[in-house]
């Protein structure tokens, strides 16, 4: 399997694929689960996860959405789909003057999507995580999705559920005041949601605590939703020249911009820290170095040769390039070092690790940009800009 992988990423160049498969057959490494599945086969889909925002709030758009989610389900691709701007409950329909049947019926048809087309084949089942912003008005019926009590017909236990929280939300909580979009982020959001409130354009008022204990509630029971903090990704995101951040994905560790247009990817490998411990219980970090550089570069070639079950998935992986280097075993490197896990030394180390990694990274990223030419949305990036 593992020289299928390596030449199925390098090609003809033997070379290349020599070392990956030295590397990964040690274990120093190893690539994301499609990787594996997929290298070196007819529809080589290496990529790990997909972002996705709504195409429209509108049938043709939740339908699009939704055979989007089946394609990319189909290729071994786990999902992350942001839902706030679906109309909430009884909400007017212009098109046939009727009134919207809100999140849970749609959620219910993504639940059965998710039964039904598996991550490639029966090779793993499908994994579809929701994101929704707490504003929105059926935040309390998305909560009880996944509780094991209530009606059959109201519950959606296959999704994961997560929620994508503005600072806004959290300040409403510490004061117990009432909390009052999808497309703002941080003092504009503030702004906008404030004015709204001004304009008496709310059909429901909750306190903010009384919301915050739905949450707890929920997790409590079903160990959803997750918390993710809409205005900390975007502040610190790299993709701020791009546009607003909507939601992350089911494991929570990507955080990329995504549009009607554009399905973020994510291309991940993962590195196994306690292979680096030496048997003198020193650290090798110029190994480290050397692996993460390779790293690099297979992630790269990844984005060229991937296949891509939607179109807005290649054109936002070749515009963007993102990659994501992952780790395992710290907690084993401790031990193998003699370091008790909440030690000053275990801190350093993991400082020094981390820093080994990134520096690294960056290092071969401005090779490879000096080789091939920054990615196409480099300019007007905050690391454009120092």
């Amino acid at each position: 399997m593992l020289m299928r992988v390596s030449v199925g990423i390098h090609k003809a160049d033997i070379d290349a694929a020599i070392e990956t498969y030295n590397l990964l057959s040690e274990r120093w490494f190893t690539h994301a689960s499609p990787t594996l599945f997929n290298a070196g086969t007819n529809r080589p889909q290496l990529s790990s996860c997909f972002l996705l925002c709504m195409k429209d709030d509108s049938i043709e758009g939740i339908y699009d959405t939704l055979k989007q989610c089946a394609l990319i389900s189909k290729s071994a691709g786990g999902i992350g789909l942001a839902v706030s701007c679906i109309r909430a409950t009884g909400s007017y329909i212009a098109g046939t003057n009727g009134n919207s049947n809100g999140l849970v019926p749609m959620l219910r048809v993504y639940n059965n999507t998710a039964r039904y087309v598996d991550q490639g084949g029966n090779k793993r089942p499908g994994a579809f995580a929701i994101y929704l912003e707490p504003w929105h008005l059926d935040i309390f019926e998305f909560l009880d999705l996944k509780k094991n009590t209530g009606k059959e017909e109201q519950r959606a236990r296959d999704l994961f559920f997560a929620l994508w929280i503005p600072d806004l939300f959290m300040k409403r909580v510490e004061t117990n005041q009432c909390p009052g979009l999808d497309d703002v982020w941080g003092e504009e959001f503030e702004k906008l949601y404030e004015s709204y409130e001004r304009q008496g354009r709310v059909r429901r008022v909750v306190k903010a605590q009384q919301l915050w204990y739905a949450i707890i509630e929920s997790q409590t029971e079903t160990g959803t939703p997750y918390m993710l903090y809409k205005d900390s990704c975007n502040r610190k995101s790299n993709q701020q020249n791009l546009g607003t951040i909507k939601c992350s994905n089911l494991c929570t560790e990507i955080v990329e911009y995504t549009s009607k247009e554009e399905v973020a990817v994510c291309n991940l490998a993962s590195i196994a820290l306690n292979m680096y411990v030496t048997p003198e219980h020193t650290y090798d970090f110029k190994k480290l170095a050397e692996v993460t550089k390779v790293i690099v570069r297979n992630l790269n070639k990844i984005i060229d040769i991937n296949y891509y079950p939607v179109p807005e998935a290649e054109r936002s992986n070749r515009r963007h390039r993102p990659i994501g280097i992952g780790v395992q075993g710290l907690a084993d490197a401790f031990i193998l070092m003699r370091f008790p896990f909440e030690s000053a030394e275990a801190q350093r180390l993991n400082q020094h690790i981390f820093e080994t990694i990134y520096h690294a990274a960056l290092e071969a990223s401005c090779e490879l940009a000096r080789e091939q030419g920054p990615y196409d949305t480099y300019q007007g990036s905050p690391v454009s800009r120092g």
